[in-house]
């Protein structure tokens, strides 16, 4: 069974490694004006 636990870890680490490198290039931001973009055109606001 710790086989198994320790490549959970690294992964996880892996992942919120991920996360803040893109909250610090500000990715999220990009993401929410697509995501509004897109809402808007199947609404036919936009």
């Amino acid at each position: 069974m710790r086989w198994i636990i320790r490549p959970v870890w690294g992964l996880l680490i892996v992942g919120i490694g991920f996360m803040a490198y893109g909250l610090y290039r500000q990715e999220h931001l990009i993401v929410l004006k697509k995501a509004i973009n897109i809402c808007l055109e199947c609404i036919g606001v936009g």
